[in-house]
């Protein structure tokens, strides 16, 4: 067995080298803290799908009316940290020269407010004229932005994990980890500047790399050993693992996991990929984030995973015990969660919103957080505790609410649920 060092993840026989084992934050942001109450909430915002059919009239105007939900979310919501969960932008509407100006609209209303964010990219995020990489160069233009890429190597941007404190923390060497926050890059789409003999784009895997996972275990481990605690801990990632199908397949109660379920089935990671690493479309799934899946559910204090992608769905539900043709049997009863479709891009029309979610001191000594979704019409559905008893508790049911771009002239336009655009 290899031996391993602090920095370093195992990833079969191969060290790999990764950036800020133990991350402080403290180049210009400094740390994120609780409250002075002991809380701290975090706002989702995912498939914004800016930059769409930049050259028809309702292109630009589906941006217009996606601030224009940013700005009503947040007049209404304040939170500690915005995530933007993937799909940021519809990279193949985009050319090279300008495909990551739409950064600046995304994060303008967030600027305006001095909120901070971090982001986990998506399948459309990925094209041949973008990448997560020309993305988080956008984004570091701005000070408020806290992504980074702590894992090298072709395994996707978005990997890296941001501590919260304790509040009047200054410096987070000094201090003890609140919670954890952990984000994964799933990757999809195609590969950067690159096209295959036939002159085709060339695809990349849409599952988290099995490196990242190992760096994630690793660096768990080594921050619980560190702070001699298990330490609460959320994560994000934009598309769902396979669990969360095989939870719909077995029935989403309207009461007991509150949401929208109208992308039936939904797509998860692997989808359209062959066991042996194909991509011919012979296939409807790989099984290539089982070792992610395995990960997610037996870390301890890892309460939930918030994923997007899936437009039209907008449920939690406890994935507390073997499902069936899966391998994995959860072992800390993880919560697989979905946001709320932000932005007027994409395919469907559900009502535009943000997942809310919340964690008190007091609640993370019990590994529970509190999660809503905001909708731009100001309205607050599914609002839930995720706690011991989630998926037992009642809740109202989530009724599925529409809108539709109010400024948009649209020609003949087709969209499809199958590429989850």
């Amino acid at each position: 067995m290899a031996q391993v060092h602090i920095g370093h993840v195992s990833s079969g026989n191969v060290a790999i080298p990764v950036k800020n084992v133990f991350s402080d934050q403290s180049d210009s942001l400094g740390p994120l803290t609780l409250r002075p109450d002991g809380t701290f909430q975090i706002a989702i915002l995912e498939d914004l799908h800016f930059g769409e059919n930049a050259w028809d009239q309702w292109g630009p105007q589906q941006d217009v009316n996606s601030v224009k939900v940013i700005n009503e979310i947040f007049d209404k919501e304040s939170p500690g940290l915005v995530v933007l969960n993937g799909d940021l932008i519809t990279g193949e509407n985009g050319f090279l020269e300008n495909s990551t100006v739409y950064v600046d609209q995304i994060v303008g209303p967030l600027v305006s407010r001095n909120l901070t964010w971090a982001s986990t990219y998506g399948n459309h995020d990925y094209d041949f004229n973008i990448s997560g990489n020309t993305i988080l160069e956008r984004e570091k233009l701005w000070k408020n932005s806290r992504t980074s890429s702590m894992v090298p190597g072709d395994v996707g941007v978005s990997n890296y994990y941001l501590p919260v404190y304790e509040h009047g923390c200054v410096n987070g060497y000094k201090c003890s980890p609140e919670l954890l926050l952990w984000f994964f890059d799933s990757r999809g789409g195609f590969k950067y500047q690159q096209k295959d003999a036939s002159g085709n784009r060339v695809g990349q895997p849409n599952w988290v790399d099995t490196s990242v996972v190992d760096w994630f275990e690793y660096t768990s481990n080594r921050l619980a050993k560190r702070y001699g605690k298990i330490i609460p801990s959320l994560a994000f990632v934009h598309i769902p693992p396979y669990a969360s199908y095989a939870l719909q397949e077995a029935g989403v109660d309207p009461n007991k996991e509150p949401g929208v379920n109208d992308d039936l089935p939904l797509a998860p990671q692997a989808q359209g990929w062959c066991r042996d690493g194909s991509n011919n479309g012979t296939c409807t799934y790989g099984a290539q984030d089982t070792e992610f899946m395995q990960a997610i559910s037996h870390t301890e204090g890892l309460m939930a995973v918030f994923s997007g992608h899936d437009h039209g769905d907008t449920w939690c539900y406890k994935w507390d015990r073997l499902l069936p043709d899966m391998d994995v049997t959860p072992a800390n009863n993880v919560t697989l969660c979905f946001g709320q479709h932000s932005g007027y891009g994409g395919y469907g029309n559900w009502e535009r919103g943000s997942r809310q979610v919340q964690v008190s001191k007091e609640g993370l000594e019990k590994f529970e957080a509190s999660t809503w979704i905001r909708l731009e019409s100001g309205t607050v559905v599914g609002n839930v505790s995720l706690n011991r008893t989630y998926g037992e508790d009642l809740y109202p049911k989530t009724n599925s609410s529409m809108t539709y771009c109010p400024t948009c002239m649209y020609r003949r336009r087709a969209r499809s649920n199958s590429g989850k655009i």
